[in-house]
């Protein structure tokens, strides 16, 4: 086995421990993101909320073309 208790040609077992730890707060954040989307009210799913006139995002096209 070598050093550091890693498995040969495998990544530092320091590295997965750190992508553990980025994996489980992620998930955390995930979970605490669907619960203030769940309780966020009857919009329902998909739905949008209002905009005004040109709030859209898309690109308004002046003519010319």
């Amino acid at each position: 086995m070598p050093p550091g208790g890693g498995v040969a040609g495998g990544p530092p077992v320091g590295l997965l421990a750190q992508m553990d730890l980025l994996m489980a707060a992620l998930n955390a954040d995930l979970s605490a993101l669907d619960a203030e989307l769940q309780g966020a009210g009857p919009q329902g799913v998909g739905a949008a909320p209002e905009r005004g006139p040109g709030e859209d995002g898309s690109a308004e096209e002046s003519g010319g073309r």
